[in-house]
């Protein structure tokens, strides 16, 4: 048999997609798992019951129609926001990422980000084939260099710009009068990524208001609803129409779409869940700043980026232990030696720092 026509075909691939290396989701069977900024409660037995009769009675002969409509509309509401500003759904914060990618990639177009960061505000940036440019953090403290990020803007005039608030990996909640000024800077979309909002202190809607070339991103997956994948966009109706042009038509499932109604409509359910996130996240960086060998940072979301010794070590003897943390290392020069935890249960937590303290001995 020739391969001929399989080289023929792989060859009608762009070079920089074969190049590329596909995201690595971690096996996770049987351990602790920390390393994805998931929450890690349930439903209630009750609630679960109840969902699942809802979802039975959901008409999968159907195409997604008037309750994605309605999901949108429920969303802005449960941000806070009126009738008056425009909302579109993403299957996840990354569908919007690569929309919004999309609805600017004109030649020669630039897609600014701070770094280190979501690593897919890059990755999808690439695969329209616009320039990306990372600006570095202040090394000591994961702030914004507001001068290098002003003198970024004018140089590059980037198209578009995405500020995590709080970001990822750090956690850092960065300064919102620097923001600002950056903001009124960018001629371009400023993406305000707020996908750990349940458990910061602050937001942008105010920004946003005032701001018409600011949108404001979030998702669900971090409310409690990883895997029903719903992102939602945020901001001026001319803006987020834009974007909805590019949305496919039946992007969100009608059972995600069910479920994420539901959740909102128990939205109390999972306030409370944060509230217990939050609390345990001070419990682990208290305990974690008086580890010898370990350096906390404090965070507004609900993981803590620590430096170790040796963070590949330490990542390895975690999982041995059945316990499973992100090794963000190799992300950027400014995260040597970095590790990312996920706050977890009480239960988990208390695993965690046992089995950190017998591998940092």
């Amino acid at each position: 048999m020739t391969t001929a026509p399989l080289d023929q075909a792989l060859a009608q691939i762009r070079p920089d997609v074969r190049a590329a290396h596909a995201y690595v989701v971690q096996p996770s069977t049987g351990v602790i798992k920390l390393d994805a900024m998931e929450n890690p409660y349930r439903l209630p037995a009750e609630l679960q019951r109840a969902l699942g009769e809802r979802l039975g009675a959901v008409a999968l002969n159907r195409y997604p129609a008037e309750r994605t409509a309605q999901l949108a509309r429920a969303l802005a509401r449960h941000a806070g926001v009126g009738d008056d500003v425009g909302v579109t759904l993403g299957n996840g914060s990354d569908e919007l990422i690569g929309l919004l990618a999309i609805a600017v990639a004109k030649p020669g177009a630039t897609v600014l980000a701070p770094v280190p960061g979501f690593v897919m505000y890059e990755a999808l940036a690439r695969q329209q084939r616009l320039d990306f440019v990372g600006v570095p953090l202040r090394a000591d403290d994961f702030e914004l260099d507001e001068a290098a990020m002003l003198a970024a803007i004018e140089q590059h005039q980037p198209a578009l710009i995405y500020l995590a608030y709080p970001n990822n990996p750090t956690a850092t909640l960065w300064d919102a009068a620097v923001i600002e000024r950056i903001a009124r800077a960018a001629a371009g979309l400023v993406v305000m990524d707020e996908a750990y909002q349940p458990f910061a202190s602050a937001d942008s809607l105010a920004l946003m208001a005032r701001q018409k070339n600011v949108l404001v991103m979030r998702t669900m997956s971090k409310f409690g609803l990883a895997g029903v994948r719903i992102g939602y966009l945020l901001g001026a109706p001319e803006l987020v129409e834009q974007i909805e042009k590019l949305r496919p038509p039946y992007n969100i499932s009608v059972l995600n779409a069910e479920a994420a109604l539901f959740a909102l409509e128990h939205a109390d359910v999972y306030a409370a869940q944060a509230a217990e996130l939050r609390q345990q996240r001070e419990r682990l960086f208290t305990a974690l700043q008086a580890m010898p060998g370990i350096t906390p940072w404090p965070s507004q979301g609900n993981m803590i980026l620590a430096r170790v010794q040796d963070a590949a070590a330490t990542f390895a003897a975690l999982k041995a232990r059945g316990v499973l943390i992100k090794n963000v290392s190799a992300m950027h020069p400014l995260l040597a030696n970095c590790v990312r935890i996920t706050v977890g249960t009480p239960d988990e937590n208390t695993r965690l720092l046992a089995e950190l303290t017998s591998c940092l001995s």
